[in-house]
């Protein structure tokens, strides 16, 4: 793919996580199955919790909701304080959660409960995000060069801080200027990269976006955004009409800013 040049009137380089700084293998067999693996140990352990109470309270609501739906676990309240009843209600709730994301729901109840569980396992250890080897050098030469640099991920952005700040290569929260999840809008609205640009105080084409979903590179071109798709081992594939339509990179190292020569 070689060397792809950088627009001179690109000022911020916008940033997806998943197959972009971070592998999707991550995501799939590290952040979901410690999820799967560990809710009914993080339940017991936190129930008496406020916060826990309140995730319960969001599941079991989101619960009656999807009551019509085939195979929706239902969520029982508690009638009582009996160590036997309180068991059958937490395994409810993981019944529930294991449903939820056997069907990749991204329900608010469900994405709560995760954040809140892998901001656990981040700071106990037990889970550190991952991010491809190419990735901080290039971001440190990109803001030496005047860059700002910005991520905007379909993760929540407390998801996103703690991958960051208890990376693989450490706490590197300081090489971003700002977050933006899907509260700003849809990644395949290209209405969501003019308010990214707005809030950043700068015109769409002063963005690059690098993410590895076609899908999100055509929403952004519209709004008059730069983008490369990047190729990272594990992504999607991309058509040839892709392939021969984008600019395609596969490390960051690729980039080539006019600014730092």
């Amino acid at each position: 793919m070689g060397v792809l040049p950088v627009p001179a009137e690109v000022r911020a380089i916008l940033l997806d996580i998943e197959g972009t700084t971070t592998p999707i293998a991550f995501v799939q067999e590290t952040l979901f199955p410690y999820i799967k693996d560990n809710v009914k140990e993080y339940l017991r352990a936190h129930w008496e919790e406020e916060e826990c109470q309140r995730d319960v309270g969001l599941l079991r609501k989101q619960a009656q909701e999807d009551s019509s739906l085939d195979g929706a676990v239902p969520i029982p309240l508690e009638s009582g304080s009996g160590e036997e009843e309180l068991e059958r209600v937490i395994q409810a709730v993981v019944d529930n959660v294991h449903w939820q994301m056997s069907l990749d729901r991204k329900t608010t109840a469900l994405k709560q409960l995760q954040g809140h569980m892998w901001r656990a396992a981040y700071a106990t250890g037990h889970v550190k995000g991952e991010i491809f080897e190419d990735v901080v050098p290039a971001i440190r030469k990109w803001r030496e060069a005047g860059m700002k640099v910005y991520i905007y991920s379909s993760g929540s952005i407390e998801a996103q801080k703690l991958l960051f700040g208890y990376s693989t290569e450490g706490d590197i929260l300081e090489l971003f200027d700002g977050h933006f999840d899907t509260k700003i809008g849809p990644k395949v609205e290209s209405e969501s990269y003019r308010k990214i640009a707005a809030s950043i105080g700068c015109a769409t084409n002063n963005i690059l976006f690098l993410t590895d979903v076609p899908r999100e590179a055509t929403a952004a071109e519209e709004a008059d955004t730069h983008v490369a798709v990047v190729i990272r081992p594990g992504n999607a594939g991309l058509t040839d009409d892709e392939k021969s339509y984008y600019s395609l990179i596969s490390s960051f190292t690729e980039l080539f800013l006019p600014s730092s020569t």
